[in-house]
């Protein structure tokens, strides 16, 4: 089919029956400064929402989606998982609520209490299809509507006679082609299980007879099928030679969807049957209708597809007829090339698995991705997908899904993509606009209550950079109990720990709205991929600078990102002329014009420095205005250092000391001889009173430096609120006026990991019982513990925290904490 005329159609489909979605953009904003100040809701970041097991409450519900709402978030889209991922689907014995099973009535009553809650407040919420993060399937398919897989028996026989014989049925492993195994409680092993249906279902595909040895001219293999009946017996008057027949058939390739708790696995649907897929889509929307249908459209907007751990399929009933019509040719007499015979000739043999490969993804492309974006059209449901990792090609699959995710990992320390650069080329050349991102996806050599928001800031930019302009954070796991048990559910191995029991939720809201900024720039307008249209030279230090630059009519908008947790400064270029460069800060909301800079060539080169991960906006909107002559970036001064000593008030409910302690210079927590300080993880207060220093007097350009802040600080002075300091620069602007001449009042809430008191609990006798994860990355909740049950005294009285996944030893490394400082009073005058 003709290219052009081919993406036409797709383009027609998308717009036909998805409404237009993927080509929705914030409504055009000509004045950049607007969104960028008010950001519309289309910025605001969402989570994906983790309910694990059996492990749910309505309360908790209703407390994830306030703080959630509160923090800046307004999206959630719920998965339903095993207890704990191991990082296969793990069980955690004695649970107060073993009647939650996914997709069963009482975790349905859950579903429709999170569509309630998301309705009042003004959030939009939605599911993955069925009760795991992978891939389409459950308890409800079939072995006949599931993955198919070919499978043979072969018999040797001699010709020159009249053959009778009996060819049994195929036997094929037991096991299913699960590309992971799970955790077994009906034998307690980590294993891919056996299925018995793969002993019990069968259909046949052909039976057909091949010269025993060497490779196959075409005509030479004959095709028995209406020669044997439907026990396995053949009647044949076989021509002279040796012969092999093979009797051709296919079974459920047992994949199993996972990771689900025990109950609620189930087979993976048929992706390329329009009656297995529609089957499976059908299930799924009339259950969604008939428990949260009034919800539709409203609060309950979206089906999610994620993650395609499925393998690839190579068969399904209709495939002959499917390959004959899409290929011009019949595949029977190339089936025994699954058994590795040759036919026709090496060539002829390679082309027919390529063209079956192609059969594959176009079945995949007309069938699954066609099913579900018409089946979720008519139920007036949103089709949100990660369309990547499967056996399809990824230009042909994205005009079909309303809402198209890429991901991003933290990997050693760093921004990991995973398909994410094909996946914003095609969505952009699809004509959307937003691209959202599964972010921050961790696993535990990055994620173990150790992550902080400024470690996290490069690693966002860098999406952004890529094309990212929509975070959804994975991830956000379900809080079922009362506030006292923290950290409290985890996922178990995966995932960057951004719940609302994180020790830094509450300042982190800082973050969110610099995401939110952020995004709402990155929305704006539309991308410029002009070649040559930003150039870095005089680079020194350290600092990866990356960009991204969107334009809309003569307003031009760069994101420029030091990528690094290192400094440095370079000169960028920027391809505009005769226009005011403006320098926009998304961590504070501020913006000014910029004095120094060079016209020429059509160019404009601009000195930027960059702190540790710093990052700004350049933009281009109003003519070029006078020079004032000052510097980009004036270098502050020391006008005076509070050292001495400081009052510091720890939380002794998370074991902290219970009265407050003097600190006669700032010191790191985990350097203390106190227990309760070594090991405390949470908010301390530091309070100090200082007088303003004489050169401050009638200076309106002060800054309060906190020098080294492990992990993030909330700042007064003289009860004024100043914010939070949350990544490099470690600085706050003082306002003006706001300093008297004595008695002046600073406080700084520090708040830093959970890591620490983690470790420190594990000092203290052990009072639950842990069994090791599955990749040597930490242990789970082997069951709730009496006490827990009966909300009675912990026997362990120096412990405090209590989850269900533990990355740590008692000789496991504290994390630096507290405020180190020094901290500074600045003038940039």
């Amino acid at each position: 089919m003709n290219k052009l005329f081919y993406n036409v159609i797709f383009l027609s489909f998308n717009l036909f029956f998805l409404g237009g979605n993927s080509f929705a953009q914030i409504k055009a904003e000509a004045d950049p400064e607007k969104v960028f100040l008010n950001p519309p809701e289309s910025a605001k970041p969402g989570v994906l929402w983790m309910w694990m097991g059996a492990n749910l409450s309505k309360a908790g519900i209703t407390k994830d989606l306030e703080a959630l709402k509160k923090e800046g978030f307004n999206r959630t889209t719920m998965f339903s998982l095993a207890d704990v991922t191991t990082p296969w689907a793990g069980e955690i014995g004695k649970s107060p609520t073993p009647e939650i099973v996914s997709w069963t009535e009482p975790w349905w009553a859950l579903v429709r209490h999170a569509a309630q809650e998301s309705k009042r407040l003004g959030m939009d919420f939605g599911m993955f299809n069925g009760p795991s993060y992978e891939s389409s399937g459950g308890p409800w398919i079939t072995p006949a509507l599931s993955m198919q897989e070919i499978c043979w028996r072969e018999v040797k026989i001699t010709g020159d006679k009249h053959i009778s014989i009996n060819i049994a049925k195929p036997k094929v492993n037991p096991q299913g082609k699960s590309p992971f195994p799970m955790y077994n409680p009906e034998t307690g092993l980590v294993e891919k299980p056996d299925i018995a249906a793969r002993n019990t279902y069968y259909e046949d595909i052909a039976l057909l007879a091949l010269p025993a040895n060497g490779v196959v001219p075409k005509d030479k293999v004959i095709n028995l099928t209406d020669k044997m009946n439907e026990n396995g017996h053949l009647e044949w008057d076989a021509p002279a030679g040796e012969w092999t027949i093979y009797r051709f058939g296919h079974t459920t390739s047992g994949t199993l969807m996972q990771p689900a708790q025990w109950k609620a696995t189930g087979l993976e649907c048929d992706k390329m049957s329009e009656e297995a897929v529609a089957f499976h889509l059908d299930h799924v929307v009339e259950e969604i209708k008939k428990h949260i249908g009034d919800y539709i459209g409203t609060s309950f907007t979206h089906v999610h597809f994620d993650s395609y751990e499925a393998g690839e399929p190579n068969w399904t009933p209709k495939m002959r007829a499917e390959f004959s019509s899409r290929r011009g040719y019949d595949l029977l007499p190339y089936l025994a090339s699954f058994a590795k015979r040759t036919i026709g000739s090496k060539q002829d043999s390679l082309k027919f698995r390529e063209d079956f490969s192609a059969t594959i993804k176009d079945l995949y492309r007309d069938v699954y991705f066609a099913t579900i974006a018409k089946k979720l059209k008519e139920a007036n449901l949103t089709f949100l997908a990660e369309p990547y990792g499967g056996p399809w090609r990824q230009d042909d699959v994205m005009p079909f899904v309303g809402k198209v995710m890429t991901e991003f990992w933290t990997h050693k320390g760093k921004y990991s993509p995973y398909e994410l650069d094909p996946t914003v080329a095609a969505l952009r050349k699809s004509g959307q606009n937003i691209i959202e991102a599964e972010a921050f996806t961790g696993d535990p050599t990055d994620s173990k209550w150790d992550e902080t928001p400024a470690w996290l800031k490069s690693m966002g930019d860098a999406s952004f950079c890529a094309g990212v302009n929509r975070m959804i954070l994975h991830r956000f796991v379900q809080q079922p109990w009362d506030d006292q048990y923290k950290p409290g559910a985890t996922m178990g191995q995966w995932g960057t720990h951004f719940d609302r029991t994180q020790t830094w939720w509450k300042p982190g809201q800082a973050m969110v709205e610099y995401w939110k900024r952020c995004q709402a720039l990155l929305q704006w307008g539309g991308i410029n991929n002009a070649e040559g249209d930003f150039a870095i030279t005089d680079k020194t230090g350290n600092a990866d600078i990356k960009h991204i630059h969107r334009t809309l009519a003569d307003v031009d908008v760069y994101f420029v990102a030091n990528v690094n947790r290192a400094k440095g400064n370079a000169k960028c270029s920027f391809k505009v002329s005769g226009k005011q460069p403006e320098l926009w800060d998304a961590v504070t909301g501020n913006r000014k014009d910029l004095q120094e800079f060079q016209q020429a060539n059509g160019m404009i080169t601009i000195p930027l420095n960059f702190d540790d991960s710093q990052s700004w906006f350049v933009v281009f909107r109003k003519p070029l205005a006078e020079k004032k002559g000052e510097v980009n970036f004036p270098v502050a001064k020391q006008l005076s250092i509070l050292d001495g000593s400081w009052s510091v008030k720890f939380d002794a409910v998370w074991g902290g000391p219970k009265n407050p302690v003097k600190f006669e210079s700032l010191q790191d927590w985990t350097k203390n001889e106190n227990k309760g300080i070594k090991y405390y993880s949470g908010t301390a207060l530091y309070t100090k009173v200082f007088e303003m220093p004489k050169q401050a007097e009638n200076n309106n350009d002060l800054l309060l430096d906190l020098g080294t802040v492990k992990h993030i600080a909330s700042v007064k002075i003289n009860n004024v609120d100043l914010g939070v300091v949350w990544t490099a620069p470690w600085s706050v602007k003082i306002p003006a006026k706001l300093l008297k001449a004595k008695n002046n009042k600073l406080e700084i809430e520090v708040t830093n990991v959970w890591a620490n008191r983690l470790i420190g609990d594990e000092q203290e006798p052990a009072d639950m019982e842990w069994l090791p994860g599955h990749m040597n990355s930490g242990s789970y909740l082997k069951e709730f513990p009496d006490w827990f049950l009966n909300k009675t005294a912990r026997p362990s009285k120096g412990r405090y925290t209590f989850t269900t996944w533990n990355y740590f030893s008692k000789d496991s490394a504290l994390i630096s904490s507290g405020l180190i400082g020094p901290v500074r009073i600045m003038t940039t005058k």
